[in-house]
This record gives C-alpha cells, sequence and structure tokens, in this order.
C-alpha cells in the first residue's frame, strides 16, 4: 500500500512538471534554434499557416529522461535500451529539424546503423512468436537482429509519416499503450505499467499544445522518438506475457505498421519515390472528404478522431481474444484487407 502511494505521488509531481516543461519549450523554441519554427507552408503535409515550433520531441526526451530517473529511483532499473535507442532516434530527427540538410537514405542508413548496434549490445530480443518457422530462424543471432530492426524500421517511419494531422498519432499512440497498461496490470507486471503509466502521461501533455489547435508539433525528432518507444513497449509487453499471441500485437500495430508498407507499394506502382512524402496517404484521403462540407481547420483534427476512433472500434475487441493465435492471425488480416478496401473507396471519392 505504501508503495502504492508513493508511485501515486511521483506520477502527480511528474504529471505537473511535464506540462510546465512543454509550456516552457513551446513558448521559447525560438531561443533553442530559430530554424526549429516550421515556417513550409507547402510541403505536402503541411496544414498550417502560421509558423509552429518543431520541439514537441525535445519536450518528449526531456520528460522521458526525467520519467527514466524516477523510475530508477523506485525500483533501482536502468533502462539502457530506452536510453540509447530513443536518444539515437532522436538525435536522426532533430537533425532534420534544425534543418540540417541529410538525404532519406543517409537518415535510414544512420536509422539501420544505430539499431542493429545497440539490439546487438543490448541483447534486445522477441521471445514469443507465433509462427513457427521464424521462431527457428530467430535462433540465429545474425537473423534476430535484422528481423528486430525491421519491426522498429517499420513503427518508426510508421509514426512519421501519419504525423501529419493534430492529434493523429499521439492519440493513436495513448489507445496502444493504454492497451498494453491494461494487459500488463492484470497480468501484476507493476513495474513496467508504472513506466507506461508516465509514457501516457507524457503523450496527454503533448496533446495538450497540439490539439485541437497545434500551438506545437513533434517534428521529425518527437516521431522517431515516440516510434522507437512504442516499438520497445510492444517486445517488452510480448517478452513478459507469452501467453498472449504475438499476432495480437501485430493488431495493435496494423495502421503503423501497414500504412508504411501500403504506401510503398502504392508509390512504386505508381512510378514515384517511396521516400518522398505525397499527398495519398490514407488521413489525407479522409481530410480530403472531410473538408468538402467542412473548413481545413477543422478538418484536420476531425481526421484525427475519425481515423482513431475507426482504429479504436477494430482493434479494442482483440482484447477479449489476445491468447487465441488462429483469431488473432485472422483478425489480423481482416484488418489489411478492411485497410485496403477502405483506402481504394475514398480514393475513388475523392477523385470524382
Amino acid at each position: 500500500m505504501q508503495t502504492d502511494s508513493i508511485e501515486l505521488g511521483f506520477l502527480s509531481i511528474f504529471a505537473l512538471l511535464t506540462f510546465f516543461i512543454f509550456l516552457l519549450t513551446e513558448k521559447y523554441s525560438y531561443k533553442i534554434s530559430e530554424n526549429l519554427l516550421d515556417k513550409d507552408f507547402d510541403k505536402p503535409q503541411s496544414f498550417h499557416s502560421e509558423a509552429i515550433p518543431r520541439s514537441g520531441g525535445l519536450a518528449c526526451l526531456l520528460t522521458l529522461f526525467i520519467f527514466i530517473y524516477f523510475y530508477y529511483i523506485l525500483y533501482f532499473n536502468i533502462l539502457y535500451e530506452y536510453i540509447f535507442i530513443c536518444l539515437s532516434l532522436f538525435f536522426i530527427g532533430y537533425i532534420d529539424d534544425i534543418k540540417i540538410h541529410i538525404s532519406p537514405k543517409s537518415r535510414l542508413t544512420l536509422m539501420v546503423f544505430f539499431l542493429l548496434f545497440f539490439i546487438n549490445v543490448l541483447s534486445i530480443k522477441i521471445n514469443n512468436l507465433d509462427l513457427i518457422f521464424l521462431k527457428f530462424w530467430l535462433s540465429n543471432g545474425i537473423f534476430s537482429s535484422i528481423f528486430v530492426s525491421l519491426c522498429f524500421l517499420f513503427i518508426i517511419n510508421g509514426s512519421n509519416l501519419i504525423d501529419g494531422f493534430n492529434g493523429l498519432l499521439s492519440i493513436n499512440l495513448i489507445i496502444i499503450n493504454s492497451i498494453l497498461l491494461y494487459l500488463n496490470l492484470i497480468n501484476d507486471h507493476i513495474e513496467f505499467s508504472f513506466f507506461l503509466t508516465g509514457q501516457i502521461i507524457i503523450l496527454i501533455s503533448f496533446l495538450l499544445f497540439n490539439f485541437p489547435k497545434a500551438k506545437m508539433f513533434l517534428g521529425d525528432s518527437g516521431s522517431y522518438l515516440l516510434g522507437s518507444i512504442i516499438a520497445l513497449n510492444i517486445i517488452q509487453t510480448n517478452n513478459l506475457n507469452p501467453q498472449i499471441s504475438s499476432f495480437f500485437f501485430c493488431i495493435l500495430l496494423f495502421y503503423l505498421f501497414f500504412e508504411v508498407f501500403f504506401s510503398f507499394l502504392r508509390k512504386v506502382y505508381q512510378k514515384k519515390s517511396p521516400v518522398f512524402p505525397d499527398r495519398e496517404h490514407l488521413h489525407m484521403l479522409v481530410y480530403k472528404k472531410i473538408s468538402k462540407n467542412l473548413e481545413s481547420k477543422k478538418s484536420n483534427y476531425l481526421s484525427s478522431i475519425l481515423i482513431n476512433l475507426f482504429y479504436s472500434i477494430l482493434v479494442i475487441p482483440s482484447i477479449f481474444f489476445a491468447n487465441n493465435s488462429l483469431i488473432c492471425k485472422i483478425w489480423f488480416f481482416s484488418l489489411l484487407l478492411i485497410y485496403t478496401f477502405v483506402y481504394f473507396r475514398l480514393n475513388y471519392f475523392t477523385k470524382n
């Protein structure tokens, strides 16, 4: 009981501290670097008409490291994987946020290098998989490192890809982390549940400055940081709860994962470069559909609400059969079909 009250006290202090860190970061971003102000109104993913700081990632990093310190004080455990992977991915995104030119290929190369290095050094592995042939291959250290790196890359780039509307990514990650928190709580993984709660506080604090009207953006640094965090959360929850089907976690991540995979295939088919953004992603088609009847500012955040509401309706029922591998597999592939169907229907409506 005493430990619970200490944890609640830490969370209360942290929530207040987090809000003020975001407030100060948003207010004084221009003093950190003038280049943090997003004044590019013509890029495909731009839906704002005034300079807004891309400092959300910086505030997320600061508050995450503060919470990791709190976590160490309570549990005497240093979360090395979160510190090193998150810091390196944040750094790659921050270079772009302060407008130091780096090509998409160079950025991807840096990501792969850091991920492979830290996954090997920190021995990050996925212990629980429903596919027998993959279990055999994952016993090989080289294949395991490559496989885990690919999982990170899909989630990180998926986070960056959908970070186009106010609240779209942060609400999606709040939903995912809340589901992970529920699963870890009912299985008595209290320490990790405490860490997940801290992350949810960070995401809600950012949301206050990004939704419905944006006073701050995550930037590439923020989306890379949050993508790497959610990848680590999924791996950790998967390893702590072997009774849960690994395809359940695929269900949780289907939007982030399939957005990258589908967009890559679509751009190749359209003879476009897969590494450059365009206006044909699912969330942009939803925006076009809604904006026919509403002004653009409302269409922006309403698109985020609609997509995440639809995502919740599709994903939350899977909690009740999370331990059933067969149903989870069927559900996951059904979600991919639903996504594809919805995408082509929206594409048809917007073009006609």
